[in-house]
Order: C-alpha cells, then sequence, then structure tokens
C-alpha cells in the first residue's frame, strides 16, 4: 500500500505545474480524482503533435497530456452548471485535499473557493496554485512557465554571453518553473496532510509560480542577495567555479566539472598542464575566476585535441568530474537508466506505452503505477457511483443534460 493510500485528492488543475503534484501524489498511492471539462479536458490533450492513435484509428491524446497524469482517475463535470457544481462540492466533502489552479478568485463565482468548501469540510486541505500568489500587484495576472521564466530570473542567467554568437535570453529546454512549482507544492500538501492527520485540521495553501522560480533562482539568487552581484549570462559556464563548463571535443562535446582545486590539479595532470595548475592565477578557484578568460582559452585547444570518449576514460581514471552531452534518447539506453529502471510500461486504452518511471525510492512504500493516464472522462461512471452513491439511472441523467 502507498504511503498515501489512505489520501484522497481533488483534482480540479490542468497543463502543468499543479497536475505533476497531484501525479506525485498519486504515484504515492493518493486516489486523485480530475476534474475535466466534457468534451474537451486538460488543454494538455491538445498540446501536440505527436498525438496517440485511437484503436479506432482516430487521433487520440497529445502525448503532453502522458506527461503529469498517470494514477488519475478523469471524471467530466461540467462546473459552469450548478449541477455540475453540486457535483464537485459533494466530492470536495469527500476527500482530504482539492488542488486547483485557476485565476485569482475564479473558483469563487461557482461557490468552489476555499472558505465554501472549507465551510463543509473543516478538515479540508486546500491547495491553490497560480502565478502570482493570491495577493501582490500582480495577484490577477495570468501565469505560464514561459512568462515566468522571464519575469523570475532564470533566462537572464540562461543562455550565451552578451557579444557572443547567438546571444540572447534563453528559456530552459523544459518547463521547469512550472516543474519546481510542481515539486513544492507537493511537498507543501505533504506537510498539511501531516499536519492534518495530527490535529484533524485543514488550511490554505497558496502556490505561486513567481515564488517558486525566485526561490529556485538559488546560488544566483544569493550570489545578489548576500553578495551584491547581479549575475549574467555565461553560456555554459559557472558563475562561481572554473572551469565548469562545456568544450569542444575533437569529435564532440564534454562537460568538465572541476568543483575543487584538488580535482583542478588532477585535470591539469591527466591534460599535460601541470604548470598551469601551479600558476598563482590559477592554483585556487578564487583566482581562476578572476582570470577565467585567460584560463578557458588556454584549456580550449587542448580539450579539442582528445575525443569525447577519450577524455572521459581518462578523466574518470583521475576522479574528475565529466560527462557527455546526451540526446534524451541516449538518457534512457544509458545503462544507468536501465540499472535503475527509469522507464515504466503501462497498458493504455491505445496500446502498451512506456513512460518515464517516478525518481522516489522508497525501500517500504514506493511508487506505485496503478493506471496509465486516462482517456477523458473515462472513471466517470465509477467515481460518481462509487464515492458519491448515485445510481446508474442518475449517472444517465446527468449525461443526458449535458452536465457530465
Amino acid at each position: 500500500m502507498g504511503a498515501l493510500s489512505h489520501i484522497r485528492v481533488l483534482d480540479l488543475s490542468r497543463v502543468l505545474a499543479a497536475p505533476w503534484a497531484t501525479q506525485i501524489l498519486g504515484d504515492l498511492g493518493a486516489e486523485v480524482i480530475k476534474i475535466e471539462k466534457p468534451g474537451e479536458g486538460d488543454e494538455t490533450r491538445r498540446f501536440g503533435p505527436p498525438f496517440l492513435t485511437n484503436p479506432d484509428g482516430s487521433k487520440g491524446d497529445a502525448t503532453y497530456f502522458l506527461t503529469a497524469n498517470r494514477n488519475k482517475k478523469s471524471v467530466t463535470v461540467d462546473m459552469s452548471r450548478p449541477e455540475g457544481q453540486a457535483l464537485i462540492r459533494r466530492l470536495a466533502r469527500r476527500a482530504h485535499v482539492v488542488v486547483e489552479n485557476f485565476k485569482t478568485g475564479a473558483l469563487a463565482k461557482f461557490g468552489l473557493d476555499y472558505d465554501s468548501l472549507r465551510a463543509e469540510n473543516p478538515a479540508l486541505i486546500y491547495c491553490s496554485l497560480t502565478g502570482f500568489g493570491h495577493d501582490g500587484p500582480y495577484k490577477d495576472k495570468a501565469g505560464y512557465d514561459y512568462v515566468i521564466q522571464g519575469m523570475g530570473g532564470l533566462m537572464s542567467v540562461t543562455g550565451q554571453k552578451d557579444g557572443e554568437p547567438g546571444a540572447e535570453p534563453m528559456k530552459v529546454g523544459v518547463a521547469v518553473s512550472d516543474l519546481v512549482t510542481g515539486l513544492y507544492t507537493g511537498i507543501s500538501i505533504l506537510a498539511a496532510v501531516i499536519h492534518q492527520a495530527r490535529t484533524g485540521e485543514g488550511q490554505s495553501i497558496d502556490m505561486a509560480l513567481f515564488d517558486c522560480q525566485a526561490a529556485a533562482l538559488a546560488n544566483q539568487a544569493t550570489n545578489y542577495l548576500a553578495g551584491g552581484m547581479v549575475p549574467g549570462r555565461l553560456g555554459n559556464a559557472h558563475p562561481n567555479i572554473v572551469p565548469y563548463q562545456v568544450f569542444a571535443t575533437a569529435d564532440g562535446h564534454l562537460i568538465l566539472a572541476t568543483s575543487n582545486d584538488h580535482q583542478f590539479r588532477r585535470f591539469a595532470a591527466v591534460s599535460g598542464l601541470d604548470a598551469v595548475a601551479a600558476d598563482p592565477r590559477y592554483a585556487t578557484n578564487a583566482e581562476r575566476v578572476a582570470h577565467r578568460d585567460a584560463l578557458i582559452a588556454i584549456l580550449t585547444p587542448v580539450m579539442a585535441e582528445r575525443s569525447t570518449a577519450a577524455w572521459i576514460a581518462a578523466l574518470e581514471a583521475a576522479n574528475v568530474p565529466c560527462g557527455p552531452i546526451n540526446r534524451v534518447d541516449q538518457v534512457f539506453a544509458d545503462p544507468q537508466a536501465i540499472a535503475r529502471n527509469l522507464t515504466v510500461s503501462m497498458a493504455h486504452a491505445t496500446g502498451p506505452m512506456r513512460l518515464p518511471a517516478s525518481p522516489l525510492r522508497l525501500s517500504a512504500t514506493p511508487p506505485e503505477y496503478r493506471s496509465a493516464p486516462p482517456l477523458l472522462g473515462q472513471d466517470t461512471d465509477e467515481v460518481l457511483s462509487g464515492v458519491l452513491g448515485l445510481s446508474a439511472a442518475d449517472i444517465a441523467l446527468l449525461r443526458d443534460s449535458g452536465v457530465v
């Protein structure tokens, strides 16, 4: 049994950040009931190509939807209808957690905000995820990962350095602001679940993409806040460590990640650069940062003399951190990925599929893979009958009227 197998989550969210959090809860055993709009569903069902192919040969869901929706039950309810709102309120009475990512105040008009639902279920944990939170001058703005990467400072430190070819602020290749927010959201919900178990008390959680991205600036933030330095773009280089970047090799590229002086001296020995390591300008990391450009000019032609594989073999033998730059297909074909079971095979209505596995490794309560991401509304009857006790006739009437 999963660690959260006693928890029911009512998931009113869509797209990525909040569904990423609720998928984590589902992986840990929670029953996650995903409410979707009849006939449309989560927007990510249309974020393609690529798309799945339905058994009848028609175009199915975009594979993007599969990213964050396993271990969930899809229930279609039209929350713009009073009857739909009543169904969701009844489900909220029987839930431990509600998660939503509508604009600030949007659900109040449906009677589905925290105060309304808490009145009927005082133990309810209500997690609201928005772009900028429920207060402040931007509280009514919509939040999108790309915009948050820019406003939250990430793009200002990502991309080639000014003056170099291709220099411009650059987003990260995955929606990292959404993903980080999803992780923080999952952590906050787990903390609230522990408090709920101890006291029987629910609470509201106000999560914001902007807040989470600012927190995730990590050392770049403290470089400014505590050190007074406004960081900029350095391409693949590191603001605080040198050499810690990508170098071109004879046949490709290599990441060299010397994080201390001992590693740099070992790298220099492998590279035939002992005199460079002994030079006072490069002997310590602080000096290497100060003389970054001169040192990189020395290392660049040396790194281009050997193949990536040859460098990795020599540097790993000397215990110098380094690695290749894998394509996505190479990641999942890597022996380490295979040994760690980083993919999982699941049975889906369109056929078997392979998905990224959860990285969580718990000895007593490991993640579960109970169900593949659902087709739109595939669990509506099961949930309305099993959780709310509606009869087949009741459900048929709701379906005929377009409520579900």
